[in-house]
């Protein structure tokens, strides 16, 4: 194995926090097929990422209407009902997290959100203010798999590299923390978490 790991890094979203916009769209747009053809086509996932990157939400639901003029008040409802799509967080992976704080462990976050929901996150999940730090995709104009997000993160956090662990559910920014140098894991669920961590020599 290699160098011994000082530095672990969590990601946010399906790690600890769920995230799924179905969740209020399913009130909002009942049809399925609708709802489908909506997030597909109106509220994409690039569209999303574009916030995450640093867009403001102002900018984004006016190149929306733009084009749909129709699907306004749904186009709105994406950022109106946002609080709705993180209902709860992932009582397995928080306690993982907050077993290697307590255990003295140096732990940051590192995460694509848009810089306004993540104010909104950190109010309701408390749990996210006990790591060192973040690195906010959306204060910074970088994402992941950019290798420039997790070499800046590094810079800023003082991380070395090859002695820091990165966990994500997403298999492209797990690759780009590797190619940043990083050892990395691919964020299943918590127990295989544990096994995983444990095969670098963290136990939680």
């Amino acid at each position: 194995m290699a160098a011994t790991i000082d530095h672990i890094v969590f990601d946010i979203g399906k790690v600890l926090i769920h995230y799924d916009p179905n969740i209020p769209f399913s009130r909002i747009i009942p049809d399925e097929e609708e709802r489908k053809w909506f997030f597909l086509n109106v509220c994409t996932h690039e569209w999303n990422l574009e916030q995450d990157r640093g867009r403001t939400w102002e900018d984004a639901e006016a190149l929306l209407i733009a084009e749909h003029p129709e699907r306004e008040e749904q186009i709105r409802a994406f950022r109106k009902y946002w609080h709705e799509m993180v209902p709860h967080a992932y009582d397995g992976s928080v306690a993982i997290m907050e077993g290697l704080i307590d255990g003295g462990r140096d732990v940051t976050m590192l995460t694509n959100f848009a810089a306004d929901t993540f104010v909104d996150a950190r109010k309701l999940f408390p749990f996210l203010d006990k790591p060192r730090g973040v690195t906010v995709s959306g204060e910074i104009g970088l994402i992941k798999p950019d290798v420039a997000i997790y070499e800046r993160h590094a810079r800023d956090f003082g991380l070395v590299p090859e002695a820091t662990i990165f966990i994500d559910d997403s298999y492209p920014n797990v690759e780009g923390a590797r190619a940043a140098g990083w050892q990395a894991v691919h964020f299943k669920d918590p127990e295989t978490l544990r096994k995983d961590l444990a095969g670098y020599g963290v136990e939680v």
